[in-house]
Parts: C-alpha cells; sequence; structure tokens
C-alpha cells in the first residue's frame, strides 16, 4: 500500500473526515484528497504533523519499519524526491494539455478563416451574372 492509502485508513480509523483532518494540519480540505489519491505527499514537516494528529508513528503512516544506522533525515531525501516526479510529472501533464489546447484553437481559428473566405467567395462570384450581348447595328431599332 502507497502513503496515501495508509493515510486514509488510518483518518478513517481514527473518525475523522478530510475536512477536519485538514483543519487541524491548517491545509485545505484537497490538499488532504491529494495525499489520499497519491497526486502528491507531504514533506517531512507535514508528515510529523501528521502522525502526531493521528497519534501514530511516522513509521507506520509510511508502513515501514526502521532500520538501524538510517539516518532519520533519509526519509525527508526520499519524500524530496518524489514531490520533484511528482512536480515533473504534473509539469508534463500540463504542457500536453496546452499544446493539445492550442492545437485545437488553431484548428478552429483555420475553419473560421475558412469558412468567412468561402462565404466571401460565394458572395462574390455565386452570384448570377450579367450578360452583355453586344448589338449590332442590325439589332437597333429606330423610331
Amino acid at each position: 500500500m502507497m502513503l496515501g492509502d495508509h493515510l486514509k485508513a488510518l483518518r478513517q480509523a481514527k473518525g475523522l473526515s478530510q475536512e477536519e483532518l485538514a483543519i487541524r494540519l491548517h491545509v485545505v480540505r484537497q490538499t488532504v484528497s491529494k495525499w489520499e489519491r497519491n497526486l502528491s505527499v507531504p514533506d517531512a514537516q507535514m508528515l510529523l504533523k501528521i502522525a502526531e494528529v493521528l497519534e501514530v508513528p511516522v513509521e507506520k503512516l509510511l508502513d515501514v519499519q526502521p532500520a538501524e544506522g538510517i539516518p532519520p533525515d533519509s526519509l525527508a531525501e526520499q519524500l524530496s524526491r518524489i514531490n520533484e516526479q511528482l512536480a515533473v510529472r504534473n509539469r508534463r501533464t500540463k504542457l500536453i494539455v496546452r499544446v493539445i489546447i492550442g492545437i485545437l484553437i488553431g484548428f478552429a481559428v483555420l475553419m473560421l478563416i475558412w469558412g468567412i473566405l468561402g462565404s466571401v467567395s460565394y458572395l462574390e462570384y455565386g452570384k448570377p451574372q450579367q450578360q452583355v450581348i453586344p448589338l449590332s447595328e442590325s439589332d437597333i431599332i429606330y423610331e
């Protein structure tokens, strides 16, 4: 299980809603939701606050067994790497969405221009033209 799954299970076991946990942590509810859906992870300081509010050790929250000889800063480094990976993924997703929107807007503009040019050409060339028939001297009637 990932951090979000543990967080959700521990929050529910404590009888807290996302909103209640968010208030206790001084964050918005959407932040708790993102953590629980594994879209982002809290930093090391926030992990300590979460563990305190849920009254569990950080190791239980992370579902890891404390290993001997591993410095406590190692956890912060791991979380920092995970946060950076999520940030890169989010930037890529936003870039892809922007490119797709740009292409769609460009296509819509081209279609609009094409439609305008088509209707202008219809107005100019689609009308029946009056034919001018040259008259000869014999066609003219004099009175």
